[in-house]
């Protein structure tokens, strides 16, 4: 009587385990699907632009003016000026992440990390509209008070608000890379003689190099995608941006701006499209360059 209890008790259990793979193959199955068929779309609405202008042109020509006769559809200055705000964007969010990460895993105590760590979590839910509102209100006219310029929305505010958005992703997957390093090898550093600075510097942050490099890529990824606050504190000028104070206009404000503007499956619509083409492929290449040095680094140290 007790192993026919047993046994189908064991069958249950092996038939709920079954069930739950399936639910989960079917889950992913379907998201993958979906993202395919959306990538599908892009292509297939932003590829009959190249009918109407080279390749070479629309990547490499200098004036956006889609409304003019005969229309320009250069989207070097949205390309440019994405770059530039993503790269001092970086190089904002990225050492003050660090330090918050550090400070978390290494150097606070316990009850501080476990007040400090949520609330800066939820710092990366404040919807980005918010962040673009202070932006606009508080940044851009301190950025023109204080340093004589002609509009505080420019490279730079846009730049402050984007790091403001990264860090809290990059400083949370850094912190917890960071935690993860084995406590033997700290120990092993400080039995050599090493202090805990020499610890942090060459034991712990080259053994969590590759969850740092993964936290700092979707980072990027992130200031490179987001819209909503390029869109209210970039400027908007279709320009190429000499100083941090030029105001400028990136990929993805440049969709939003001007999709409503745009007559259906007109020229203007199929280069907007076409724009999302290069926000996929910059995105996906960051993506791969972080798959890259996650693996390399997994390999190096585990």
């Amino acid at each position: 009587m007790l192993k026919e209890r047993l046994k189908i008790a064991l069958n249950i259990h092996t038939a709920s385990d079954r069930i739950i793979r399936y639910i989960f193959a079917v889950v992913g199955f379907v998201s993958v699907a979906f993202l395919f068929l959306i990538m599908i779309f892009l292509f297939k609405e932003g590829l009959p632009v190249f009918n109407s202008v080279s390749v070479k042109e629309f990547l490499f020509g200098t004036s956006w003016y889609p409304t003019s006769v005969p229309p320009k559809f250069g989207t070097l200055p949205l390309i440019v000026a994405s770059l530039t705000v993503t790269f001092f964007a970086a190089a904002f969010a990225v050492p003050f992440s660090m330090a918050i990460a550090i400070y978390l895993s290494e150097l606070a105590p316990a009850t501080l990390r476990e007040i400090v760590k949520p609330i800066i979590e939820l710092i990366a839910s404040i919807p980005s509209v918010i962040i673009g509102f202070f932006g606009m209100v508080v940044v851009a006219p301190f950025l023109q008070d204080h340093f004589d310029i002609d509009t505080g929305l420019n490279v730079l505010n846009a730049a402050i608000m984007l790091a403001f958005m990264a860090i809290p992703t990059i400083a949370s997957i850094s912190e917890d890379a960071l935690s993860s390093v084995p406590a033997s090898l700290k120990e092993a550093s400080y039995a050599l003689g090493a202090n805990r600075w020499q610890t942090i510097v060459h034991i712990t942050m080259p053994a969590a190099l590759s969850g740092v490099w993964t936290a700092i890529i979707l980072g990027i990824s992130r200031v490179l995608g987001e819209t909503m606050v390029v869109l209210m504190v970039a400027g908007g000028a279709t320009i190429f941006p000499t100083s941090l104070f030029d105001p400028v206009r990136p990929l993805t404000a440049n969709i939003a701006a001007e999709m409503a503007e745009a007559s259906y499956r007109s020229d203007h619509y199929f280069a907007l499209f076409a724009i999302g083409i290069i926000l996929f492929v910059l995105t996906l290449l960051f993506n791969v360059i972080a798959n890259y040095l996650s693996m390399k680094y997994k390999f190096k140290w585990n």
